[in-house]
């Protein structure tokens, strides 16, 4: 059985321990080891977790650890977890039981599918993407390595979101739209048109800022 690691012990952290506890393959292909987290008295003060291993810096990965990454800034989170595979650290991906995965649904190494998120039919989930609870990804989207999709997002049909994106609660991406790598997309937004590479937009309809 493998040990998990969740790297980042905040709230964020914190939430990632409840989604990774009632995922698929919890007590049969791992359990938790504990946290790693800059600040090692972060979780001083709460109860009933396991313990902060050490720093991202200076932890080294043991034989049977794996890794999930809580850390929700999407370039934070690429930097810390590539201190880890540059150690030969692996991540894992983390699929909830309570989720909805449709037929021919791929999810890559390192996703983290949180509970009620909907994955429809011949969708593609890069690495190290979080899908936040309640999050629709449509049919036959496309979602891109290192992306963040926030608690009730919808993408739908045909959307491509690139990579290191992030898509803030309730955002709607209309049919077919395009969100380009490192773009970001305010709450609330609509967005009708294609979002071009590092730009941040918000609104109804969703406009650059």
């Amino acid at each position: 059985m493998k040990n998990l690691i969740i790297v980042g012990a905040g709230g964020m952290g914190r939430s990632f321990f409840d989604i990774a506890i009632n995922c698929i393959g919890y007590m049969v292909e791992f359990r938790i080891k504990g946290f790693l987290d800059d600040n090692i008295h972060q979780l001083d003060t709460f109860e009933n977790y396991p313990p902060v291993l050490g720093t991202i810096v200076d932890y080294i990965p043991e034989m049977d650890d794996v890794f999930t990454c809580s850390i929700g800034n999407v370039a934070t989170k690429k930097n810390c977890c590539s201190k880890i595979l540059h150690k030969g650290g692996k991540f894992i991906t983390l699929v909830s039981k309570n989720a909805v995965v449709g037929k021919n649904a791929k999810i890559g190494e390192g996703a983290i599918i949180a509970p009620y998120a909907i994955l429809g039919t011949d969708c593609l989930i890069g690495k190290n993407v979080l899908v936040q609870s309640f999050a629709v990804i449509g049919h036959d989207v496309c979602v891109g390595n290192w992306t963040r999709v926030d608690t009730h997002v919808t993408c739908v049909g045909g959307v491509v979101i690139g990579e290191e994106v992030t898509l803030h609660t309730n955002a709607v991406i209309n049919h077919n739209v395009v969100v380009e790598n490192g773009a970001c997309v305010g709450a609330g937004s609509f967005v009708i048109k294609r979002v071009k590479l590092g730009t941040t937009v918000y609104g109804n309809p969703a406009i650059k800022l």
